[in-house]
């Protein structure tokens, strides 16, 4: 079921002037959109709308700000796309939309459909203005003036700060994936980039998930939003769960076999109680599994340091109660194990469904004592499966290969208020140290420090090179992480 309803950081809204949103599924023609526009999305064969255009066009084309659930394939670039393009002066030569994306890629894709969908208008000029290509052939472009832009926060500061770039005549202000911005250490240059537009102006903001980082933007910069949530469907056929009967003091000793016979690359282990994982990470590591545990009883700067080097790939397994995790989305976890049965199968849906998410399939896997079997039972008949019960006595495992993460993560002392940026770091390793973008992976960017990930096999060799060079101009210390 859709929920829509005023953002809890904002005045609520009149109700009655609220408009209602369609069921998914209804064609586009029910919106108040132009003829040609509608004609357009025909030949595009956008036939009817997603669930998350349903819900969130009729709002965004009302003029209300809008904060929306919605991940990539869901159809959300239509959904901020066509009231931007509603909205449009044509014969007005000004930026009067601005679209922030966190990648180049993301911001290209996005660029290309907003072009497809603005077809019915054959004067309407879409720039895209990333990193990675050339300053000179985009302020040339700006001067010959553009309708909507799309870019990456840290080029489009660029080029405020050169005096290329003015937001004056915005109208429409999108924030794409905002919390994959979050992440990746843009929340300032998202704060002055929309410090640049028109007050009184639409925000839309899109993001997959909802931290605490969402509900500060959306209180500094969106007018009374409205929220449009729509509740993850997990398909059963992406997460495959199986349960393992062990004795109650031999179930940690079990979890190191069930990481070396699937080896994931990512694991998410839940257990009941802090001692249990602080036992669990303790056998693990002693048997050359690198584990990092995530309690209640941590300072935030910890927390934040054990989850950035899970989701950054440089740990394999993260250890936590169910409280320590709670909010937790972390992309492409490839199983969950369920270290205690919990007696609460809603929470054993919350558990499982951490993996499994998008495209990506998962492995949820349960281990239970003889007197946890009345608990899977329950479990199993309130959410309508058979459970799929094996031995471990089937485990082959692995023994030859260390289950070891793909990338190290790099600590470098200097962050925001050094003026540091993704860009900068990136662009310190691709460039003077030689690497390949594709041997860097997430950069999280904090007030006082950076972290980055980078392929093991180079991780050495990276902190040698970033120490001995510069960053922002100056010297810095680097180390690596050991999990």
């Amino acid at each position: 079921m859709t929920d829509i309803k005023p953002s809890p950081a904002s005045r609520p809204a009149d109700p009655m002037a609220q408009p209602t949103a369609p069921d998914p599924g209804l064609p586009f023609d029910r919106l108040p959109l132009p003829a040609a526009m509608l004609e357009t999305l025909r030949q595009l064969d956008y036939r009817t709308m997603t669930p998350i255009q349903a819900a969130s066009l009729p709002l965004a084309l009302a003029a209300h700000d809008l904060i929306a659930q919605a991940k990539t394939g869901s159809g959300k670039t239509a959904a901020f796309a066509l009231p931007l393009l509603a909205r449009l002066d044509v014969r007005k030569l000004a930026v009067q939309a601005l679209v922030l994306c966190p990648t180049r890629e993301l911001a290209d894709q996005v660029t290309q459909e907003i072009r497809r969908l603005a077809r019915f208008e054959a004067n309407i000029k879409v720039l895209a203005l990333c990193g990675g290509t050339p300053m000179r052939p985009q302020r040339d472009s700006l001067a010959h003036g553009a309708h909507v832009v799309v870019g990456t926060p840290g080029r489009i500061m660029d080029h405020l700060e050169r005096g290329s770039l003015a937001l004056e005549a915005v109208d429409t202000l999108v924030l794409d994936e905002a919390d994959r911005m979050l992440d990746m250490g843009f929340h300032d240059d998202i704060a002055f980039v929309a410090g640049r537009c028109p007050t009184a102006r639409q925000t839309l903001l899109f993001s997959a998930t909802f931290p605490d980082g969402i509900a500060r933007l959306a209180a500094r910069f969106l007018r009374t939003p409205q929220e449009v949530k729509l509740p993850e469907q997990h398909a059963a056929s992406k997460i495959r769960q199986r349960f393992y009967e062990v004795e109650h003091p031999a179930r940690l000793q079990a979890v190191a076999r069930l990481l070396r016979h699937y080896r994931p690359a990512s694991t998410l282990a839940f257990c009941n109680t802090r001692q249990q994982c602080r036992d669990l990470v303790e056998l693990l590591r002693s048997e050359g599994i690198a584990a990092l545990a995530l309690n209640g009883e941590m300072e935030q700067r910890e927390r934040d340091q054990v989850l950035i080097q899970f989701a950054n790939r440089s740990c394999p397994v993260l250890v936590a109660t169910d409280v320590a995790a709670r909010g937790l989305d972390i992309a492409q976890l490839e199983a969950v194990i369920n270290v205690d049965v919990t007696p609460d199968p809603e929470i054993h849906v919350h558990r499982i469904g951490r993996t499994g998410r998008g495209e990506d399939a998962g492995w949820a896997l349960s281990l239970c004592s003889s007197a946890d079997k009345r608990r899977v039972a329950a479990i199993a008949q309130m959410l309508g499966f058979e459970p799929e019960w094996h031995a471990l006595d089937e485990l082959v495992a692995d023994e030859a290969q260390p289950l070891q993460a793909p990338m190290v993560t790099l600590l470098i002392l200097g962050g925001r208020k050094d003026k540091i940026r993704p860009a900068d770091v990136l662009g310190a390793l691709t460039g003077e140290a030689g690497f390949t973008r594709e041997q860097v992976g997430k950069i999280t960017v904090t007030d006082q420090t950076t972290y980055v990930a980078v392929e093991r096999a180079i991780a050495h060799e990276a902190v040698r090179r970033l120490a001995a060079g510069k960053l922002k101009g100056r010297k810095v210390k680097v180390r690596a992480l050991e999990v």
